[in-house]
Parts: C-alpha cells; sequence; structure tokens
C-alpha cells in the first residue's frame, strides 16, 4: 500500500505570527514508512540529476539531506545561520515570508564543478534556497537539482519564480490557506 505523505503534514495557522497557515513536517519524522519515502523519493531525484553532494539550510534542510545524502551515497554540507559554523564561511541575505535572515556556508563545503542537490522541507517565497543555491554558485559549484518536501502556492508564494532557471522537484504541493 502506497503512502500518502500528505497525511503526514500538520497544518498550524498564525505560526510563527498571525497569517502565516505553517506547514509542518515533523510528523514526517515520527513515522518511518513516511520518512523513508521521504527520503527515498528525494534521493531518486538526486540520482536523476547526477548530484555527487547534498547541501541543505537548517534545520530541516539537515532533516532530510542528511539521510538523502546517505541514501545516495554522497556528502552532505549544512547551511546554518551565523555564527554556527567554525571554519571560515561565505554568506548571503534573504527574505522570509515573515522576515528576512542571513546564511553562512564553509568556504570548503563545495568544490568547483561539484553538481549539487539543495534539500529542504519547503518551498515558499525561495529566499533559503535561492540564498544557498547562490552560495553554492560562489564556490564554483553547480545546482543541479532543488529538492523540497512540500511546494507551497497561493498569496504571494512565488518561490518557483524566484528558483527559475533551475531544476525544482517536489514531493507536495499545497495551498498557503
Amino acid at each position: 500500500m502506497a503512502i500518502n505523505l500528505e497525511d503526514y503534514i500538520a497544518s498550524i495557522r498564525d505560526f510563527p505570527i498571525e497569517g502565516i497557515l505553517f506547514r509542518d513536517v515533523t510528523p514526517i519524522l515520527t513515522n518511518p514508512e513516511a520518512y523513508k519515502e521521504t527520503v527515498r523519493l528525494m534521493a531518486e531525484y538526486g540520482r536523476k540529476v547526477g548530484a555527487d553532494l547534498v547541501v541543505g539550510p537548517e534545520s530541516r534542510g539537515f532533516w532530510f539531506g542528511c539521510p538523502v545524502a546517505l541514501e545516495m551515497g554522497v556528502g552532505f554540507a549544512p547551511v546554518r545561520k551565523p555564527g554556527k559554523l567554525p571554519r571560515e564561511t561565505i554568506s548571503c541575505k534573504y527574505d522570509l515570508e515573515y522576515g528576512s535572515n542571513e546564511v553562512h556556508m564553509h568556504k570548503d563545503a563545495v568544490r568547483p564543478g561539484q553538481k549539487v542537490l539543495i534539500v529542504d522541507d519547503l518551498l515558499a517565497t525561495g529566499g533559503t534556497a535561492k540564498a544557498t543555491a547562490k552560495m553554492v554558485e560562489e564556490l564554483g559549484g553547480e545546482v543541479a537539482g532543488i529538492a523540497f518536501v512540500i511546494e507551497l502556492y497561493g498569496n504571494g508564494m512565488e518561490g518557483r519564480k524566484v528558483l527559475e532557471g533551475y531544476d525544482i522537484y517536489n514531493i507536495l504541493k499545497l495551498s498557503d490557506q
């Protein structure tokens, strides 16, 4: 019997601020079959695009990116908030649907010419993924693809437009309402 991954997405109204419908992927993590299927689908996509490194932004990109990298037999490089990585980093600022942020990556995380799969839980405005892609490219890597558990559509959810030119994969597509 196939798993309907949408059954493992919780919807929380007005989180983290009023007017946001937060799509919570943590129920996937608590169900081994749902988690395994999510990782399998993302790893299948990663193999298809020929990625030889997985990059994931904290923290939900870690939850999916690390097991995807293991499933693919490739390495994983973290993208973190300021002050969290111990060695020399590069950074990129970006906007969220409810504020702004900045992410960092170690300068030696991506080798020139390396094909990178970016993995995260959700595509909304595209800011985090775009910032991550910019850093991968700044280090000389090639973004082979960007994989999400969920792509949101609706009011102001322009993530796919922001990521125009990149190969995008999502398991689920849900309304932001």
